[in-house]
């Protein structure tokens, strides 16, 4: 499987690209990556240093790769954090390319533009920009619950609302939708839940909620979920594929004390996942 990633960059910590590609590798995948940024660090510290890749670079990129033939080979394209309006165009464009090229190719988006407990941290334009235009061309979405409401402008919290949230967002074109950071009313204290959606069926994973903040761990997860799906096309199995590998890497990163994700501490993780969690049907 060939992944053509389209991500931010970091030297120190892992998020974007320097979250995706090395778990990506670790279970087979050889990934194409391309940076959108080359910052020092994630931004959540407040301060870094480095440059934004303008929009003209990475289409620049891309396009040396589209030179070497390699497209007919690409099976996904995985964008993520976008951090400039420009960079949607890019990303667009290199979609359309590569399933010229290789008409079995998918685009697989992770929406990021907030959470629950920070709102929306990118600039105004790119929600809009991701609902508008960035999310009808996906095949496979990743957004966390926040994010799923302000794309189908509803406030999903129960199961019931999240699986309509999830059908409205799925009429506009995305077939998967992986819903993270799922949290019911109703839940046991200290748990947190993913659902899967497909033309198949939903499926929901419930797991303990570790008490962390973890920048990377969204990025991880679309990663790992949509290089498992295209790989068995089950969406249950990718559901508890993906579920077991990040919550050991959060887990171990918990017990670590460390603030940046122990990506390679938790390698085996990912090519031997427990499948410690069950995954339950629920449509």
């Amino acid at each position: 499987m060939k992944i053509l990633s389209i991500q931010s960059a970091v030297a120190y910590g892992h998020v974007g690209n320097s979250a995706a590609v090395f778990p990506l590798q670790r279970i087979g995948v050889e990934v194409l990556p391309v940076y959108t940024v080359n910052f020092s660090n994630h931004t959540g510290y407040g301060a870094w240093r480095g440059p934004l890749i303008a929009p003209e670079d990475v289409r620049e990129v891309i396009a040396g790769i589209e030179d070497r033939g390699v497209f007919p080979q690409i099976d996904v394209i995985l964008s993520g954090y976008q951090g400039g309006e420009g960079i949607a165009d890019v990303i667009l464009d290199a979609v359309t390319r590569v399933k010229a090229a290789n008409p079995s190719a998918v685009y697989a988006c992770d929406p990021v533009m907030g959470n629950a407990k920070s709102g929306c941290f990118v600039a105004p334009a790119i929600p809009i920009l991701l609902r508008d235009r960035v999310v009808p061309a996906a095949d496979i979405l990743t957004p966390n619950q926040f994010e799923l409401g302000f794309l189908t402008g509803t406030e999903p919290r129960t199961l019931a609302e999240t699986l309509a949230s999830v059908d409205l967002i799925r009429a506009t074109g995305p077939r998967t939708v992986l819903v993270t950071s799922v949290e019911q009313p109703d839940r046991p204290d200290g748990t947190i839940e993913m659902l899967a959606v497909t033309d198949d069926g939903a499926w929901i994973v419930q797991t303990p909620l570790i008490p962390m903040k973890a920048n990377g761990s969204g990025d991880v997860t679309a990663a790992l979920f949509t290089a498992h799906l295209r790989a068995g096309g089950d969406a249950a199995d990718a559901l508890a594929r993906t579920t077991s590998s990040v919550f050991d890497l959060l887990q171990l990163t918990y017990e670590s004390g460390e603030r940046e994700l122990q990506l390679v501490e938790a390698q085996e993780s990912y090519a031997r996942p427990r499948l410690q969690f069950a995954v339950r049907q629920v449509r």
